[in-house]
Protein backbone atom coordinates (compact mmCIF):
# COMPACT_ATOMS: atom_id res chain seq x y z
CA UNK A 1 0.00 0.00 0.00
CA UNK A 2 1.47 3.00 -1.14
CA UNK A 3 0.21 6.75 0.78
CA UNK A 4 -0.21 9.39 -1.94
CA UNK A 5 -0.83 12.98 -1.49
CA UNK A 6 -3.50 14.16 -4.31
CA UNK A 7 -3.37 16.90 -6.59
CA UNK A 8 -4.78 18.89 -9.59
CA UNK A 9 -2.87 20.38 -12.41
CA UNK A 10 -5.50 21.48 -15.11
CA UNK A 11 -8.01 18.66 -14.67
CA UNK A 12 -5.67 15.50 -14.43
CA UNK A 13 -5.02 14.12 -11.09
CA UNK A 14 -1.79 13.58 -10.08
CA UNK A 15 -0.28 12.27 -6.99
CA UNK A 16 3.23 12.07 -5.19
CA UNK A 17 4.35 9.72 -2.71
CA UNK A 18 3.95 10.99 0.93
CA UNK A 19 7.58 10.26 2.28
CA UNK A 20 8.62 12.45 -0.35
CA UNK A 21 6.61 15.50 0.85
CA UNK A 22 7.94 18.31 3.56
CA UNK A 23 5.32 20.43 3.87
CA UNK A 24 2.04 21.83 1.76
CA UNK A 25 1.84 25.58 1.76
CA UNK A 26 0.12 28.80 0.19
CA UNK A 27 2.59 30.67 -1.88
CA UNK A 28 5.30 32.59 -0.24
CA UNK A 29 7.72 35.57 -1.71
CA UNK A 30 9.29 34.42 -4.36
CA UNK A 31 13.00 35.48 -6.08
CA UNK A 32 13.19 35.24 -9.48
CA UNK A 33 16.43 34.23 -11.25
CA UNK A 34 17.41 35.55 -14.58
CA UNK A 35 18.68 32.85 -17.29
CA UNK A 36 16.50 30.43 -15.65
CA UNK A 37 14.16 27.44 -17.06
CA UNK A 38 10.74 29.08 -17.71
CA UNK A 39 9.75 26.21 -15.49
CA UNK A 40 11.99 27.53 -12.47
CA UNK A 41 9.73 30.51 -11.71
CA UNK A 42 12.47 31.51 -8.84
CA UNK A 43 13.34 30.30 -5.35
CA UNK A 44 12.09 30.58 -2.01
CA UNK A 45 13.80 30.65 1.51
CA UNK A 46 11.86 28.30 3.17
CA UNK A 47 12.91 27.50 6.89
CA UNK A 48 16.85 28.43 6.50
CA UNK A 49 16.72 26.08 2.71
CA UNK A 50 16.92 28.17 -0.50
CA UNK A 51 14.29 26.15 -2.40
CA UNK A 52 13.77 26.50 -6.54
CA UNK A 53 9.88 26.34 -7.30
CA UNK A 54 8.70 24.96 -10.61
CA UNK A 55 5.19 25.76 -11.62
CA UNK A 56 3.46 22.17 -13.14
CA UNK A 57 1.44 24.17 -15.41
CA UNK A 58 4.32 25.19 -17.30
CA UNK A 59 6.06 22.50 -16.87
CA UNK A 60 2.91 20.36 -18.43
CA UNK A 61 2.68 22.89 -21.56
CA UNK A 62 -0.56 24.28 -20.11
CA UNK A 63 -2.23 27.88 -19.93
CA UNK A 64 -1.92 30.16 -16.99
CA UNK A 65 -4.73 30.05 -14.29
CA UNK A 66 -7.59 31.68 -14.37
CA UNK A 67 -7.35 31.86 -10.64
CA UNK A 68 -4.76 31.35 -8.20
CA UNK A 69 -7.16 31.25 -5.37
CA UNK A 70 -6.46 27.29 -4.62
CA UNK A 71 -3.33 27.44 -5.63
CA UNK A 72 -0.95 25.59 -3.35
CA UNK A 73 3.06 24.67 -3.12
CA UNK A 74 4.01 21.29 -2.35
CA UNK A 75 7.45 21.16 -1.14
CA UNK A 76 9.12 17.95 -1.90
CA UNK A 77 12.36 16.08 -1.01
CA UNK A 78 14.71 15.31 -3.75
CA UNK A 79 16.92 12.71 -3.87
CA UNK A 80 20.68 12.99 -4.64
CA UNK A 81 23.16 10.52 -3.96
CA UNK A 82 26.22 12.60 -4.06
CA UNK A 83 24.80 15.41 -1.21
CA UNK A 84 24.40 13.42 1.80
CA UNK A 85 23.84 16.28 4.28
CA UNK A 86 19.81 16.82 4.69
CA UNK A 87 17.07 17.09 2.16
CA UNK A 88 17.59 18.58 -1.17
CA UNK A 89 14.38 20.21 -1.81
CA UNK A 90 11.75 21.56 -4.58
CA UNK A 91 8.62 23.42 -4.53
CA UNK A 92 6.35 22.33 -6.89
CA UNK A 93 3.64 24.67 -8.00
CA UNK A 94 -0.55 22.85 -8.19
CA UNK A 95 -3.50 23.81 -8.91
CA UNK A 96 -4.94 22.20 -6.08
CA UNK A 97 -4.12 19.80 -3.47
CA UNK A 98 -7.06 17.60 -3.02
CA UNK A 99 -6.33 14.77 -0.11
CA UNK A 100 -3.99 12.00 1.01
CA UNK A 101 -5.17 8.47 -0.10
CA UNK A 102 -3.48 5.10 -0.41
CA UNK A 103 -3.96 3.09 -3.16
CA UNK A 104 -2.60 -0.85 -3.09
CA UNK A 105 -1.18 -2.87 -5.55
CA UNK A 106 -4.64 -3.66 -7.39
CA UNK A 107 -4.84 -0.59 -7.96
CA UNK A 108 -2.24 -0.22 -10.34
CA UNK A 109 -2.46 0.74 -13.92
CA UNK A 110 0.33 0.46 -16.98
CA UNK A 111 2.41 3.71 -16.86
CA UNK A 112 1.90 5.33 -20.44
CA UNK A 113 4.41 7.24 -21.96
CA UNK A 114 3.96 10.74 -22.56
CA UNK A 115 6.39 13.04 -23.71
CA UNK A 116 10.26 12.85 -24.91
CA UNK A 117 13.05 14.24 -22.54
CA UNK A 118 12.24 18.11 -21.71
CA UNK A 119 8.71 17.23 -22.80
CA UNK A 120 7.97 14.15 -20.55
CA UNK A 121 5.89 14.45 -17.74
CA UNK A 122 7.71 12.22 -15.10
CA UNK A 123 4.92 9.49 -14.59
CA UNK A 124 6.15 7.13 -12.19
CA UNK A 125 3.31 4.93 -12.00
CA UNK A 126 -0.69 5.12 -12.19
CA UNK A 127 -3.83 4.23 -9.76
CA UNK A 128 -7.25 3.85 -10.37
CA UNK A 129 -8.93 5.77 -7.56
CA UNK A 130 -12.44 6.79 -7.12
CA UNK A 131 -12.44 5.06 -11.19
CA UNK A 132 -10.57 7.71 -12.13
CA UNK A 133 -6.62 7.50 -13.00
CA UNK A 134 -4.07 9.42 -11.02
CA UNK A 135 -0.96 9.67 -12.41
CA UNK A 136 2.15 9.54 -9.79
CA UNK A 137 4.97 11.92 -10.81
CA UNK A 138 8.24 11.13 -10.66
CA UNK A 139 9.83 13.64 -8.10
CA UNK A 140 13.31 13.36 -9.94
CA UNK A 141 12.60 13.68 -12.65
CA UNK A 142 9.99 16.45 -12.63
CA UNK A 143 12.38 18.37 -10.06
CA UNK A 144 15.67 17.92 -12.47
CA UNK A 145 15.45 20.76 -14.37
CA UNK A 146 15.90 22.60 -10.72
CA UNK A 147 19.20 21.34 -11.14
CA UNK A 148 20.30 24.66 -13.18
CA UNK A 149 19.64 26.57 -9.92
CA UNK A 150 23.04 26.66 -8.02
CA UNK A 151 20.99 26.90 -4.29
CA UNK A 152 24.13 27.39 -2.31
CA UNK A 153 25.57 29.89 -4.28
CA UNK A 154 21.87 31.74 -4.01
CA UNK A 155 21.76 31.05 -0.13
CA UNK A 156 25.35 33.08 0.28
CA UNK A 157 23.84 35.80 -1.66
CA UNK A 158 20.63 36.04 0.52
CA UNK A 159 23.11 35.82 3.49
CA UNK A 160 24.90 39.11 2.07
CA UNK A 161 22.09 41.16 1.58
CA UNK A 162 20.49 40.44 5.07
CA UNK A 163 23.78 41.59 6.42
CA UNK A 164 23.77 45.07 4.38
Amino acid sequence: MKNLVGFRVGEVPYAVDIYRVREITKPLPLLTLPHMPAEVIGVVDHRGDVVPVIDLRIRFGLQPRESRREERWIIVKRSDVLIKKGDRLAGLVVDKVTEVFGAGESQQRGVPEIGKGNESRGIASAYSYKGKLVFVIDVDRITSIADEVDTQEVHKQLQERSEQ
